[in-house]
């Protein structure tokens, strides 16, 4: 628990000083626009901003229901559980230390299904949870255990097979195919899948080496 408080007083800070930044941005830009006589042009942003906000996020949530109710059905149906006994071998293989029956196990699984969905929203959830079971495993140490790196190196270059987020932008501001973006989405997800679990294996046996 002590982990995690400090972890958030260290990331409050960080948050306190990216808000400073942009607040001083905001005054900056409104007394420029004052002097230049541009202030109709900044409350047209404000105004257009907002409502592309909005419109942005409506989309954005009629596109998380409708594949946040195909997962529910999906896990209902058991096929969720199925897709995971599929990759598990795999996973196995990549984090070795994780015993096959840990929490930590089905969490990671999860959160990579709802990441090859695109659902990063439902993913988040999973990865916490899967980094506090990961961290038990460790001892409760500070330190991330080599589970964890790569754990967080492949949730963040996770193969996607439907961009969800990236479908509903592109609906949003009228794509004549939308979908088309599955395609390369895949092969670059893929790519970097591959090129994340590379060069944390490289440094992983790199490191191993000089502690011979």
């Amino acid at each position: 628990m002590e982990y995690f408080q400090k972890h958030l007083l260290y990331w409050g800070r960080k948050v306190t000083v990216v808000n400073y930044i942009w607040v001083a941005m905001t005054i900056i830009g409104i007394i420029f626009a004052m002097i230049n006589g541009t202030m109709d042009k900044v409350n047209e942003a404000i105004f257009n901003g907002a409502k592309e906000a909005v419109t942005i996020c409506i989309g954005f949530i009629s596109i998380l229901v409708f594949w946040l109710g195909l997962m529910r059905i999906a896990q209902e149906a058991g096929l969720l559980e199925k897709l995971a006994s599929l990759f598990k071998p795999i996973v196995r293989k990549v984090f070795p230390e994780v015993p096959p029956d840990h929490p930590a196990m089905g969490y990671m699984l999860s959160n990579m299904i709802a990441n090859m969905f695109g659902l990063g929203n439902a993913a988040t959830p999973m990865g916490i949870k899967a980094m506090e079971q990961l961290r038990e495993l460790n001892g409760g140490k500070i330190e991330a255990s080599r589970s964890m790196v790569t754990f967080l190196a492949i949730n963040t270059a996770s193969i996607t097979l439907i961009p969800t987020t990236v479908i509903a932008l592109r609906m949003n501001y009228g794509s004549a195919a939308p979908t088309e973006i599955v395609g390369p989405t895949l092969i670059a997800t893929v790519c970097s899948a591959i090129a994340a679990i590379t060069i944390d294996r490289f440094f992983y046996y790199r490191r191993m080496a000089r502690r011979r």
